[in-house]
């Protein structure tokens, strides 16, 4: 698969071009203590390399230059024995599918010698400060040995302008790997609806989520993001994460969580009642963003326009929101003068792929892109009514509800990646009262 998405790369480059990519480097989270390493999206895309502080150089038709080179830190018994095995050199060409690996610190040497013979550099100025320093230094060292015959790149050019763009198309291999983030993640969700009840905190549930992202081999932390478990009007906080009030009898928790598996996002927001069984006034609201997500859905097809989805949500949430009673205008005249914005807020759709809000552009030119196969977005309608509104009848008041899942743009019939996890009335409310096993409690005597 990494090695398809080096040749896609190397196909939209010109003779006599470069291309150079950093891996990401460790952070400190504390005093000696780093936080674990999660590479950067576009360099796992071309390299599948875990490690850190590596770097990619692509040629093609450059004098003397591999076509895929790899560098990566070197083997280091001494310091394997505290950190882990690398892959080192050998290690890199064997597993990661490489004709040459050259350790990391042979990086600048290999790079210049490159650098003095091709003629345009694609590079993602900008992400890594020592490497922007590095190549400006190297072209700049080439221009004062003119005499000598050698000449510096003539052009440097944003290497995200085609990687981003190859990203937005999902292969097969990667839409199996996030058919498997899916598949965990509604475990984690359901999981969550069946152990929620009035008086839990929180990150009770959060803890929930995450020992099934881990459990199922989600990477790193297993989160793709910081996940929401929103109860009653912290709903309302769009990314919402602190995690640490307690769940009342009578309010709906808002759950917005999704695994990476092999850095594939998935992203799902379910909302349900805590106590098990909506009331009157929930049902109503959650039925008209589950039209509105259902029919946004549907509209998540091959040639329709991006934010055409996001069109018709917006149209069915505001005949909705006149049908409660909060919009006193007909549907036209709200959308119009956006009279429903304060409810409805956010955008309806965003890619996802390796980034949970993944890199690809919806508009060119002032226009919404057509969708084409491959591409693979979220559906979320939401409407929020804080506590605080008194614009809006009482009963509606400190609710929020989201629902959201990640739809595969086929040929035909939009492909829901995540519809396992439960969302109809009648589903939500059989997963939170169905018999599904937790981790063990602690019965430890010290703990209280």
């Amino acid at each position: 698969m990494f090695k398809a998405h080096r040749r896609e790369f190397l196909d939209r480059m010109h003779d006599g071009d470069i291309a150079l990519f950093q891996g990401a480097a460790l952070a400190t989270r504390n005093h000696d203590v780093e936080f674990p390493l999660r590479q950067q999206s576009s360099f796992w895309y071309l390299t599948g390399c875990h490690e850190a502080d590596a770097a990619l150089m692509l040629a093609k038709g450059v004098d003397g230059v591999e076509e895929e080179t790899l560098f990566v830190l070197p083997r280091d018994p001494a310091r394997e024995t505290w950190v882990g095995r690398r892959l080192g050199p050998e290690g890199a060409m064997d597993q990661l599918d490489f004709d040459i690996a050259f350790n990391n610190d042979e990086f600048q040497a290999e790079v210049s010698e490159a650098l003095a013979k091709c003629k345009r550099v694609w590079c993602q100025l900008g992400f890594n400060d020592e490497l922007d320093a590095f190549l400006l230094d190297a072209i700049k060292s080439l221009r004062a040995k003119g005499r000598l015959g050698l000449a510096p790149p003539e052009q440097i050019l944003d290497a995200g302008s085609i990687v981003h763009e190859l990203r937005v198309f999902k292969s097969a291999e990667e839409l199996d790997l996030m058919r498997k983030a899916s598949a965990i993640s509604a475990e984690a969700h359901m999981l969550a609806m069946a152990q929620c009840r009035p008086g839990m905190m929180e990150y009770e549930l959060e803890a929930l989520l995450h020992y099934t992202f881990r459990r199922h081999g989600c990477n790193d932390a297993g989160w793709a993001y910081p996940s929401i478990v929103a109860a009653g009007d912290n709903a309302n906080i769009l990314h919402y994460n602190t995690n640490h009030m307690a769940m009342n009898d009578g309010d709906m928790v808002l759950i917005d969580a999704g695994g990476e598996y092999q850095c594939y996002a998935a992203d799902i927001t379910r909302t349900f009642p805590v106590n098990g069984k909506f009331s009157p006034a929930q049902r109503d609201i959650y039925e008209v963003v589950l039209a509105a997500q259902i029919d946004a859905i549907d509209a998540v097809r091959a040639g329709n326009e991006f934010h055409f989805a996001h069109d018709v949500s917006i149209a069915k949430l505001c005949d909705g929101l006149h049908q409660l009673g909060v919009l006193k205008c007909g549907v036209e005249e709200a959308i119009a003068t956006e009279a429903h914005k304060q409810w409805t807020i956010h955008n309806t759709s965003h890619y996802i792929g390796l980034d949970v809000h993944d890199c690809g552009i919806s508009r060119a030119d002032g226009k919404s892109r057509l969708l084409e196969p491959g591409m693979v977005l979220t559906v979320e309608p939401g409407l929020y009514f804080p506590a605080n509104d008194d614009s809006v009848p009482a009963e509606l008041r400190g609710t929020g509800v989201r629902i959201e899942d990640d739809i595969h743009v086929t040929g035909g019939v939009p492909e829901n990646l995540t519809a396992a996890t439960p969302k109809t009335l009648a589903d939500v409310e059989e997963a939170c009262s169905a018999e599904r096993i937790a981790p063990p409690t602690l019965d430890t005597a010290e703990i209280h």
